[in-house]
């Protein structure tokens, strides 16, 4: 009954946002964002430390109006998701581009795979749909959600256009089939991890334990890898999703070390993004969770 209820509250929400012309549905999502912010005071407060860990020259006036404008974002995400089966690459031309999209040809064209660093920055949900839209098809690996109605009618959206889902339970066997076939998978990045799945690797200066799957799939199989994220540029107005130079990788021919050494590398660029889009990245979930053997809770 609960599972209905939740899908059936989701459709709704998603066939009404839908209907909505698409400022109409950003500004109906910024407002929910708003909500949100109120609703629900714990996660605020985790975004709160989480930016004091990041940015501790900031005021707390500079982290609460950032923390604002991640929730406004969010909003957006939502109504752009709610958007996308609407989408096509002629109606998205006045409001997503790209940047760097050579990059990720470049990658491509190497013919070993192609693994994207990307995380929970600008309109993630956005930037495989839009990449499949423009003719490039790629996998996302994906933790189920947990009403399995709701995950079929999200994925139904995210895989309109040919991508695929790898889901996290079984994602490092799909990994390799993909790298074999030279298909493009995008992994997200920036969630807190727990050992043996995560080493420890500097993230805003404190160590956060990062999965490192991504690291040992590219030693084992060559595959380029290079950060991309869809990012709101405010000046343009729109969605520019950026592909970045690829990340050199590191082999030495000691696979742990070299695992946690790429890793660091990987999170680095996540970080040097975030830097970039501090309102655009999600500061409500607890990335410093897992601390070192010995270290107190941050939270």
């Amino acid at each position: 009954m609960r599972e209905s209820l939740e899908f059936a509250v989701v459709w709704v929400l998603v066939g009404f946002m839908r209907l909505l012309p698409r400022p109409v549905a950003r500004a109906f999502g910024a407002s929910i964002g708003a909500l949100a912010w109120q609703a629900v005071p714990r996660l605020r407060q985790v975004g709160l430390r989480n930016l004091e860990l990041a940015f501790p020259q900031w005021s707390s006036t500079e982290r609460e109006q950032t923390l604002r404008r991640l929730y406004r974002n969010l909003g957006w995400q939502l109504a752009e998701f709610c958007q996308m089966p609407k989408y096509t690459p002629e109606n998205t031309r006045p409001f997503i581009c790209y940047e760097g999209l050579e990059n990720y040809l470049d990658a491509r064209n190497k013919g070993k795979g192609v693994l994207i660093v990307t995380g929970h920055l600008g309109a993630w949900e956005l930037s495989s749909f839009y990449h499949s839209l423009m003719g490039y098809a790629m996998s996302m690996v994906i933790r189920r959600l947990d009403n399995p109605r709701v995950d079929k009618m999200v994925n139904d959206i995210r895989c309109a256009h040919g991508n695929r889902v790898l889901h996290k339970d079984d994602f490092a066997r799909g990994l390799l089939g993909a790298m074999r076939q030279g298909e493009t998978v995008g992994i997200l990045m920036d969630t807190n991890m727990t050992p043996p799945q995560g080493v420890f690797v500097p993230f805003f200066g404190k160590p956060a334990c990062t999965a490192s799957g991504l690291a040992r799939v590219a030693l084992k199989t060559g595959a380029a890898v290079l950060p991309g994220f869809m990012l709101w540029e405010e000046a343009e107005k729109k969605y520019v999703l950026h592909f970045g130079e690829e990340i050199p990788f590191e082999r030495t021919g000691n696979d742990e070390a070299d695992a946690v050494t790429n890793t660091a590398r990987c999170t680095a660029a996540i970080e040097d993004y975030v830097r970039r889009y501090p309102d655009q990245w999600l500061w409500v979930h607890r990335r410093w969770k897992t601390r070192p053997e010995g270290e107190n809770s941050v939270y």
